[in-house]
């Protein structure tokens, strides 16, 4: 996304956020009124290195692309020099416990190395990158979730590590990396689809000894919102490295148009919207999330931009769009805005066991300016205002 807009006028923290300003940038402003410093994200009370900084601060260096305030990259920045050491260790990160979340948040630091020329943010992206040598695997090849989740695949790990490995792969001169991210989304779309449905099952467990999975085909009881959401995503983001003549596009490409199907599909009539657990809609205590929300409508934007889905998506993305504006918004009195209802965390198994039926998914904590749903729908309002300038 390097088109750049109008520059914006600068705005002091102090001052009341101005009605005015683009959508995208009123809530990044809101964060960092929230949130002063960066690794304050998530609403953590000390240094984390997991997912969901890099699932926000990846779309406030996209804001700055936009937009041309350097605050946005200063924000990521200051994150970015805090968590990563000269040598290139980063705090809290062990390569060794190999949890594909711990590398998502490793994209922000291209663009740090790419800008600063700083090598200790190349050493961490090497480090990173070599967590998958020696990731452990399913027989076909698939990455597990983390080490203490065997045999496991999660769709949310399709975007916690493809993205990442597909674009080191690509500024750094690893082409045979490509066939292997292919290989992970072919992996995990054949094992977690349910043709009932046309939708996704959070997770599969190639072993099918988990009590959460089905004893016959290994996979969770549900389809997850935000694990579709993460999946749709994963797979544009990653297409978005590849050369566009690559062999393996065509195979990334059906696999979207069977997942962004299954999301026009179950998207809510009436509200643009899409539920918590995607495949019972409207069963008594579920509820439209703004999470998956904001990263169904998000996947589609860019992906009919980049002509990966035919332009008649559009509409359901902004449809989409429109919803999260009339249901999850809320403006306050000192001009910042607030992004509702979602889903703060779901997994499956896990020392406090988590069984993925439904009634464990309606009723995990729901909470306000979460950065799984701001990131996403930071990068879905950058999507609509590009569209519509």
């Amino acid at each position: 996304m390097a088109v750049m807009l109008c520059a914006l006028p600068m705005q002091a923290q102090t001052e009341k956020i101005s009605e005015k300003l683009p959508l995208s940038v009123r809530l990044a402003e809101s964060e960092m009124v929230r949130c002063p410093e960066s690794w304050q994200l998530d609403f953590q009370p000390k240094l984390k290195w997991d997912y969901c900084h890099g699932v926000e601060l990846q779309a406030f260096l996209r804001l700055e692309e936009m937009y041309g305030d350097s605050r946005y990259f200063d924000y990521a920045e200051a994150y970015c020099d805090t968590m990563v050491r000269e040598d290139g260790t980063v705090v809290a990160y062990k390569r060794e416990e190999f949890s594909l979340d711990r590398v998502n948040t490793g994209k922000i630091l291209f663009n740090m190395y790419a800008r600063t020329g700083e090598e200790k943010y190349k050493k961490a992206l090497d480090l990173m990158y070599s967590q998958f040598e020696g990731q452990p695997r399913t027989k076909e090849g698939g990455f597990w979730h983390k080490k203490v989740y065997p045999h496991q695949m999660w769709l949310d790990g399709l975007y916690m590590g493809c993205p990442f490995y597909a674009e080191y792969a690509a500024r750094y001169g690893k082409p045979e990396a490509f066939q292997d991210v292919i290989n992970q989304f072919c992996v995990v779309a054949r094992h977690t689809y349910d043709p009932a449905t046309g939708l996704y099952k959070h997770a599969w467990d190639e072993s099918r000894e988990q009590r959460w999975c089905d004893s016959i085909t290994g996979q969770s009881a549900h389809s997850w919102g935000r694990a579709q959401g993460w999946f749709a995503m994963a797979i544009v983001d990653a297409l978005e490295q590849m050369p566009a003549d690559y062999a393996g596009n065509a195979t990334m490409k059906k696999i979207l148009n069977a997942v962004a199907e299954g999301v026009k599909n179950y998207q809510d009539p009436a509200t643009g919207l899409w539920y918590q657990v995607l495949d019972c809609p409207g069963r008594e205590g579920n509820y439209l999330e703004s999470s998956c929300s904001s990263m169904f409508v998000f996947a589609l934007y860019k992906a009919v931009r980049l002509g990966y889905l035919d332009s008649s998506y559009l509409a359901i993305a902004e449809k989409g769009y429109q919803g999260i504006l009339d249901n999850f918004i809320e403006e306050h009195e000192d001009g910042t805005i607030s992004l509702t209802r979602t889903c703060a965390v779901a997994g499956l198994g896990g020392k406090v066991y988590r069984a993925g039926d439904y009634n464990y998914y309606i009723n995990e904590q729901i909470r306000s300016n979460d950065p799984k749903a701001l990131g996403p729908f930071i990068n879905a309002s950058l999507e609509h205002e590009l569209l519509h300038q």
